[in-house]
């Protein structure tokens, strides 16, 4: 699976942005997808997660409430829409697919992967 992310930019703190992962050479409907991201000078970090057997969804504490991800199959995408965002949201964030079904939330049980976004935020 060869995956593309996109969507990200420069926002203020407080507006929102909407990510998309769009996925290639196979339907992401047997993917469980996610989102992670890597600040400056930080390790990979676990933002959210979609499962893609019953749609279960979770979050890290710092996004719950801002963050909502979702995915589209008839479009083959998983996306992340975040609002509210904070300067600490500043970071490259990238999508991830495994074949397994739970939304794990441990980067080493990802497969697949996008090339990264960069989301900005200034205050």
């Amino acid at each position: 699976v060869q995956l593309q992310a996109s969507g990200g930019g420069l926002v203020q703190a407080g507006g929102s942005l909407r990510l998309s992962c769009a996925a290639a050479g196979r339907t992401l409907s047997r993917y469980t997808g996610a989102w992670f991201r890597q600040a400056p000078g930080k390790g990979r970090e676990f933002v959210s997660v979609i499962s893609w057997s019953n749609g279960r969804t979770n979050y890290a504490g710092s996004v719950k409430g801002r963050f909502t991800i979702s995915r589209d199959n008839a479009k083959n995408t998983v996306d992340l829409q975040m609002n509210s965002l904070k300067p600490e949201d500043t970071a490259v964030y990238y999508c991830a697919a495994r074949s397994g079904s739970s939304p794990a939330t441990d980067s080493d049980d990802y497969n697949y992967w996008g090339q990264g976004t960069l989301v900005t935020v200034s205050s």
